[in-house]
Order: structure tokens, then sequence, then C-alpha cells
């Protein structure tokens, strides 16, 4: 991440940023969702957690599977698009796609993933 100084309050509420989380079956699908979400504004920044172990059940049956974690910094009023473009890329059937609600955090971190969000503003991926 790129580091620049900025001015203000060191904290404030986070109105509408979320930490989304997914899990996926191999980092290859982790860096092509994490990508997308990024390249479309739906995320302002992935964290991929390269194995977690997962334990549930699923169709009647006890499961245990190494997965992939993302960590998806984004807003509320991304999260109907970002869900859309996860399951269009996504190799479950049901993915979990879970959001939770930032309640307070960094002032400048929190207004660049508002500007990071925000559709229409185009990046320049080199």
């Amino acid at each position: 991440m790129v580091t620049r100084k900025m001015d203000s309050d060191p904290i404030s509420e986070g109105k509408d940023a979320l930490v989304v989380l997914i899990t996926v079956a191999s980092l290859e699908e982790a860096e092509r969702i994490a990508r997308r979400l990024v390249e479309d504004r739906l995320a302002a920044c992935v964290n991929i957690v390269p194995q977690v172990r997962s334990l549930y059940i699923w169709q009647g049956k006890f499961s245990q599977e190494d997965e992939v974690l993302l960590v998806v910094k984004s807003r509320r009023a991304r999260f109907r698009e970002l869900t859309t473009a996860v399951k269009q890329l996504h190799s479950y059937s049901v993915p979990e796609i879970i959001a939770l609600p930032i309640l307070v955090g960094s002032s400048d971190y929190l207004r660049w993933v508002a500007e990071s969000t925000e559709p229409g503003t185009t990046h320049d991926f080199a």
C-alpha cells in the first residue's frame, strides 16, 4: 500500500465502510477475484490469507477443507455489485460472502476506502 501523510482526526465512525469475508478453494481463485474487485472499484483493498481450515456441515455431511480467505475492504453502497461479481467468478455453488460493519477506524484510511470504491473513476494499472 502507498503511504502518504494525510491530515485529519485520527479516528472516525465507519459509516458505510465494510469488511467482507470470502473463502475460496485456491490461491489462484483468490487472486482472480481480488484483482477483479479492486479493478472494478468494488473493493479498495483485498488481503489474501493463504490458508485457513474450515469445518462445516455441507449436504448433511461433516467436512473440513483448507481454503483461502479474502479480507475485502469496501462500502455498503458497493456490496450488491461486489456479491454479483464474486458469484460470477467463484467456483462454489454457495460461496461465503459476509459483510461486517467497520464501527470506527482511521479517518484517513476510511476516506481512502470511500474514494477508492467510488464508481466512475479510473485506475492506473501498470
